[in-house]
């Protein structure tokens, strides 16, 4: 067997790499970094490398700061848009406290953790991740870099330079993407990446959004992973296609389904637990102001507590692309957007998926129908609910759920609620143009 630790030490040598960036996350998923030279590399594999875990959002207190990381090297890869003469190369990090226990408030080791209780249940856990996202002309105005439309072509879509560079940086970075096209709104861009594990998804989905900034800064343009840039267009979604597998194979098909949906017990178990805990966890998958300014009827994003076969104004949608093909059956959660932290994101509800079917849920009958045309007394009557409409109304449903803190454990759930509650007030105190538009002249 390989050891994984001597097999990057050589690839260091033999690659002339020069500088190695360790790479984590805060609790909102913002990427962070602190690069070594390679005379350290076996420091920091066997000992960590010491930071200031209070600088780091949401990781720990000013008086219990000490923090170590400690590098991954199976996710050793090199960063292509670096000199290759001094090359550059990342690793993916633990954050552990100095008595090398995991720190509570790091978001990869919650998806370990969740991944953990899927092992004893019996599950591995497969995920792939449809991103989209905006080019901009720049970061201060979301002036577009197009007049694109969905799957559009040149010259309304000039961005798909922009994305074949995209799709090449990231395999040469291990990461396989299966689509790549445009999206609905101008400018707005979607790369989808392949199924892989949980964990590996998490990190390519973090290594996607630097790709894809990188790239677009290297051609003059700003890519933008905020929620809803443009007012009157559609948002960015981050759909996330899950299934579980089994010793027999995916857990989630059953070619038998009564229901002719091709759907085990388990999927629809899992399917429950997702709708049944949706508004708790829509903190985690939806975290910012302006999440919710996506999150509206007509454009294409869910607000109802919904699934369905077929259709994409439900919260959950079962892809029907190849019924015959049990090893694709999957499930799909589109009420994500692209600025979610995917570790606790995929954590969230891969964890609510379980607890559904440690419950025996029963699945309700789904919706195929278009819900952005229902009215809200047709709503009520099918017995429908609304996700949370608001970041306040997202904050408070989380801080009552024992599921998220048994889930993200307490240090993540209190560091959450604060910032976001913060964030909720500075809001709500701002005066907007809007505002002023509407009312000084009349009142």
């Amino acid at each position: 067997m390989i050891d994984t630790k001597q097999y990057v030490i050589k690839q260091i040598e033999e690659r002339n790499i020069r500088f190695l960036r360790l790479w984590f996350t805060d609790i909102f998923g913002n990427l962070k970094n602190v690069a070594i030279t390679p005379s350290d590399i076996e420091i920091a594999f066997e000992e960590g490398i010491g930071f200031d875990g209070s600088s780091i959002d949401g990781l720990a207190s000013l008086q219990d700061s000490d923090m170590l990381v400690h590098p991954d090297p199976s996710t050793f890869q090199v960063l292509p848009w670096r000199p290759s003469d001094d090359g550059v190369a990342r690793m993916f990090c633990d954050l552990r406290t100095p008595d090398g226990a995991p720190a509570a408030g790091d978001s990869r080791h919650v998806l370990m953790n969740m991944l953990k209780r899927a092992g004893a249940m019996g599950y591995s856990v497969n995920i792939g991740t449809a991103v989209e996202y905006f080019c901009f002309k720049s970061d201060s105005v979301p002036e577009p870099i197009d007049k694109g439309g969905y799957f559009d072509l040149a010259p309304l879509d000039n961005a798909s330079d922009l994305r074949r560079e995209t799709v090449l940086t990231l395999e040469k970075m291990g990461i396989p993407v299966e689509y790549s096209h445009h999206e609905a709104a101008p400018a707005q861009q979607e790369i989808d990446l392949r199924f892989c594990d949980a964990l590996s998804a998490a990190d390519a989905v973090v290594t996607a959004r630097l790709v894809i900034k990188e790239t677009a800064h290297a051609q003059g343009v700003h890519a933008s992973f905020m929620p809803k840039p443009i007012e009157g267009q559609p948002g960015s979604a981050m759909h996330v296609h899950q299934s579980l597998f089994d010793e027999r194979g995916n857990a989630f098909a059953d070619t038998n389904d009564p229901d002719g949906m091709g759907l085990s017990s388990v999927a629809k178990s899992y399917i429950a637990g997702l709708l049944k805990y949706a508004p708790e966890y829509m903190l985690i998958t939806n975290q910012y102001v302006n999440s919710y300014k996506r999150l509206v009827p007509g454009f294409d994003a869910p607000v109802i507590v919904s699934w369905g076969s077929r259709n994409r104004s439900a919260m959950v949608r079962v892809p029907r692309y190849k019924p015959s093909k049990p090893s694709s059956t999957r499930i799909a959660v589109r009420s994500v957007d692209s600025a979610a932290n995917p570790y606790l994101a995929y954590a969230a509800m891969l964890g609510a998926g379980l607890k559904g079917i440690e419950e025996g849920l029963d699945l309700c009958a789904p919706v195929e129908e278009n819900l952005f045309k229902l009215s809200q007394a047709e709503i009520a009557e099918r017995g429908l609910k609304y996700l949370p409409r608001d970041l306040s109304q997202a904050i408070d449903e989380f801080e009552k759920s024992e599921l998220m803190h048994e889930i993200l454990g307490d240090v993540i759930c209190e560091n959450l609620i604060s910032a976001k509650r913060a964030e909720w007030e500075e809001y709500r105190a701002h005066v907007s143009s809007w505002e002023i538009d509407r009312y000084l002249a009349r009142l």
